[in-house]
């Protein structure tokens, strides 16, 4: 096992890979950008590495600088949490190269998996259910229009590499996928480098859910259970728990026997992601993208499992078994997250400012992985997720009920947070019986 680990990234991730890391007896090494100077994860780590100016590409994201932290403060591991370089098969590479043991699976992994065009083709040739939908980059509207008269509408327009919701829209017809492509190739250029677009059959009423993987250093892949991420806005989710309310045990049985067939299909090792689209109606699943890293609501599992991910990724990457018995997960309970963000709880447009005031819900049942404090600043630089609030029941009666307590308890002053949407969440009728899908927050919304 090696003994120190720089995390490469920043808030509430790099503070709970920190947390394991300590707890583990390894030494836990921050970077932080000028602008990040106070936050928790900066002032709990062994030592801080400034990385420079807050802009992300002169700070988490110069990979130069990321490795050069790691040779200055001796660690002999890179954990890069989630966003910025984690999926990132280049950089995956770099810290390979320059002696230092990543903590996620191959760049080969990663690299075939990122593009989502490949991943969809890889999943169809491993007997994965994909939607209908490109089997090549689409070139230009022109083909664009052939492909959907092909696939059928509605369908889903969205950048063949990244992730995030960014540049994804859906569409009816011909003038509606004519005003939505060049918008999509000109923010998967911006946002990704790479102007590739795909279009996917589009299901109406569905839910997102996906699979939690562990691909182990004997070569096995075991999957443990599945998340319900269905309540999203600009199709970036904002809550999420686990068991999935609308999934019955033969399509859970099936999903998560056909993420292990997506991992073994690309030799996949640590913790990684498959996301599926469910169509409630014929009850049935389809590979929508995998994702080679932890997951933002990566809690909810550890919480039914009470499985540490973050263990069990540096355990992984050191080539060391895991710490439970792969054969012998069970789930039980129900678990809810819900991504507190500085945002305005009505439009969902980013609030930054400074911290006035901090007091975090506490309890039975309740955990909170923040990565801010009474006093720090959310500046604008970074996506403005405060904290993630967490609870747990016998069952998802009992996790809502705490979820309502922990929510009305959470006081954040200083920048507007969405906390006052979740207080409506967990008031709504649709949410509450558990028959909901991805429209549910659009229609919340719609409301006079």
């Amino acid at each position: 096992m090696f003994e120190s680990v720089l995390v490469a990234n920043r808030g509430e991730i790099a503070r709970r890979v920190i947390r394991t890391a300590q707890r583990m007896g390894l030494r836990a090494v921050a970077v932080y950008s000028e602008a990040d100077a106070g936050l928790p994860h900066v002032l709990e780590a062994d030592e801080a590495v400034l990385l420079g100016d807050p802009p992300p590409a002169a700070s988490y994201l110069d990979m130069d600088k990321v490795i050069e932290a790691a040779r200055q403060s001796n660690a002999q591991a890179v954990h890069p949490g989630y966003g910025f370089l984690a999926e990132n098969a280049v950089f995956a590479q770099r810290v390979i190269d320059a002696g230092l043991v990543w903590v996620g699976p191959s760049p080969d992994s990663i690299e075939r998996m990122g593009d989502k065009i490949n991943a969809r083709n890889l999943m169809e040739a491993a007997g994965v259910p994909v939607a209908g939908g490109s089997r090549e980059p689409v070139a230009d509207v022109d083909a664009a229009l052939a492909e959907a008269a092909r696939i059928g509408y509605p369908v889903m327009v969205k950048a063949s590499a990244g992730g995030g919701g960014i540049g994804m829209s859906v569409v009816y017809d011909d003038d509606g996928l004519r005003a939505a492509f060049d918008t999509a190739r000109t923010r998967a250029e911006r946002f990704f480098g790479n102007p590739a677009i795909l279009l996917e059959r589009y299901i109406t009423k569905a839910r997102h859910v996906e699979v939690q993987i562990l691909g182990l250093t004997d070569g096995r892949v075991v999957a443990l259970g599945e998340r319900d991420c269905s309540v999203q806005r600009r199709h970036q989710k904002v809550a999420e728990e686990s068991p999935s309310p609308g999934v019955a045990a033969d399509l859970r049985a099936r999903m998560l026997a056909g993420a292990v067939r997506a991992g073994e299909a690309v030799d996949y090792r640590g913790a990684g992601t498959v996301e599926c689209l469910v169509d409630t109606e014929a009850q049935d699943f389809v590979f929508l993208e995998m994702n080679t890293r932890l997951q933002v609501e990566h809690p909810v599992t550890e919480l039914v499992t009470g499985i540490d991910l973050v263990e069990q990724q540096l355990l992984i990457a050191a080539g060391e078994p895991v710490s439970f018995d792969p054969g012998a997960v069970r789930a039980s309970g129900h678990a809810l997250e819900f991504r507190v963000y500085a945002e305005d709880p009505k439009r969902f447009l980013p609030s930054p400012g400074a911290i006035t005031a901090w007091k975090e819900p506490s309890g039975e049942g309740v955990r909170v992985d923040a990565g801010y404090a009474e006093g720090n600043t959310v500046t604008p630089f970074y996506d403005p997720l405060l904290a993630k609030l967490i609870t747990y029941g016998a069952d998802r009666d009992e996790a809502i009920a705490r979820a309502r307590d922990a929510v009305a308890a959470f006081v954040v002053e200083g920048p507007k947070t969405n906390l006052p949407f979740f207080d409506e969440l967990l008031s709504n009728s649709e949410f509450i019986s558990g028959d909901y899908d991805t429209g549910l927050v659009d229609r919340m919304r719609a409301k006079p």
